[in-house]
């Protein structure tokens, strides 16, 4: 199949906030096509669509934002007659957020505006737009609208175990570990995670390595999510998921195939929620994989809102 039959991959997000207790969502007003729409781009050769949501609400509202829980996507078929798939997050911005906006009106973009949902709907042009304010409000009324997330991340593709000498734990990165841990860098940091925790094997710490630079955030090395402890069982997944959970902050596990299930599991047991195949796909990742569980903050709904894979970009 060509690129020209492929369809065409964006990204974008409903960047929101509250106003007097009042939600208001950010709309930008496109002068190239006259149009009223939800910020959103393009996928990038080289990029995620995580990366592409955050970029492309930068450079079309000057909001330097991090990723919510997703809204799902919407299809429709460009006037060329190639289908398009838009993939949309949910995104608070905060007063620092909104301070330091660089915003600047453009051929592209000539205006952005913030509106409640009622007169959101009122001015965006395209119905499917309509289509993910709905499922933003759904989410809003349900009081699951503010999110934190444990990120599962699977170590890179390491040099063989029948190749090594030395200690499994010791096996490093091949050079396709090396690249997918520097694709998943950027499109991890989207989430804005604040705690990096990993295994101790230098696997694990070396495809962190990249986030933690980007991020300009200390690794915390566990043994207690290492396969070494897993093997022999003196590891503890539930002392380190429940910590998570109590802290709400978005942070990030770097494991192992075997133990990954496990993070999964006991994230599902804590939070009282149902193991669906959404879960089931995020226990079993490949090599350079990672999964963002989203759960929500408010104690009255805490549970699972949300959850998504992903894996480096595609060549």
């Amino acid at each position: 199949m060509s690129d020209q039959t492929l369809p065409v991959l964006a990204a974008g997000a409903v960047c929101w906030r509250l106003v007097d207790g009042k939600a208001q969502i950010m709309l930008v007003h496109r002068g190239d096509r006259a149009d009223v729409s939800l910020p959103k781009g393009k996928l990038d050769p080289g990029e995620t669509l995580p990366q592409t949501a955050v970029r492309e609400i930068a450079e079309e509202t000057g909001l330097a934002i991090t990723l919510g829980a997703p809204l799902g996507t919407v299809e429709y078929t460009l006037p060329n007659g190639r289908e398009k798939v838009v993939y949309y997050w949910s995104s608070e911005v905060d007063e620092a957020a909104m301070a330091a906006s660089t915003f600047a009106a453009n051929n592209e973009i000539a205006a952005v505006e913030w509106a409640t949902l009622e007169k959101a709907r009122k001015k965006l042009s395209y119905a499917h737009d309509h289509d993910i304010v709905d499922r933003f409000e759904e989410r809003l009324l349900a009081g699951r609208a503010r999110t934190f997330a444990i990120i599962a991340l699977r170590h890179g593709t390491a040099v063989p175990p029948s190749t090594w000498d030395g200690p499994d734990a010791t096996r490093p990165l091949m050079q396709r570990g090396v690249d997918q841990a520097l694709s998943i860098a950027p499109a991890i940091a989207a989430y804005g995670p604040e705690k990096l925790i990993s295994s101790t094997a230098t696997r694990c710490l070396a495809t962190i390595a990249p986030l933690a630079g980007a991020l300009d955030l200390p690794v915390k090395a566990s043994k207690a999510i290492s396969q070494d402890a897993w093997e022999t069982a003196t590891g503890n997944v539930e002392k380190v998921v429940a910590k998570r959970l109590a802290k709400g902050v978005t942070a990030v596990l770097c494991s192992h195939g075997p133990v990954l299930p496990d993070i999964i599991l006991e994230i599902a047991r804590l939070t009282h929620s149902t193991t669906d195949s959404a879960l089931r796909r995020a226990a079993e990742l490949s090599t350079g994989e990672y999964a963002v569980i989203h759960i929500a903050k408010d104690a009255a709904t805490a549970g699972i809102v949300a959850v998504e894979s992903h894996g480096p970009a595609r060549a």
